[in-house]
């Protein structure tokens, strides 16, 4: 019986050992009341923006930015998880977008947009469907796609 007491007892004086190990000290260390807490960054609303895409033979890259030009999110078809030629495919478009729209969505309440587009990759059409199909409201879409103009210098000329 002795023993048993004696087991109680030393049970009883570890579990409230840890308890008090457990809890925070009232006073706080020297080293943390030093350290300034960090400020959480307010959300802000951004209802109305921009969608930037470009379409290249071998990527698309889509932006979404506030009216400023601001970046909110960006997403590619590299980022979304294809790799090689499949980075050029429509359809690696279409996942690219369906990502920076609905991470736009969720953490900026996004809704309307302006696209404007630049390239001449498969991902162009399949991106702005994208966007139609996931809610936003597109209010124009502008190709603002580099055209040259006066060519290239031409070759030197032939002597013989």
């Amino acid at each position: 019986m002795a023993k048993e007491e004696v087991k109680e007892e030393m049970a009883k004086e570890i579990v409230a050992s840890q308890e008090a190990a457990d809890e925070p000290s009232s006073a706080p260390a020297p080293e943390e009341a030093k350290k300034p807490k960090a400020k959480k960054k307010a959300r802000r609303a951004v209802a109305s923006g921009q969608v930037h895409v470009l379409a290249t033979f071998n990527n698309t890259i889509i932006t979404v930015t506030d009216d400023k030009g601001n970046v909110l999110v960006a997403s590619s078809a590299g980022g979304s998880g294809f790799r090689g030629s499949k980075k050029g495919t429509a359809y690696a478009a279409q996942v690219a977008a369906e990502k920076a729209i609905s991470t736009a969505k969720a953490n900026y309440g996004f809704e309307k947009a302006n696209v404007s587009v630049r390239g001449i990759g498969l991902g162009r059409e399949a991106a702005i469907r994208t966007l139609i199909n996931q809610k936003i409201q597109v209010e124009s879409i502008k190709d603002v796609t580099g055209m040259p103009h006066g060519g290239v210098r031409p070759r030197k000329a032939k002597r013989n």
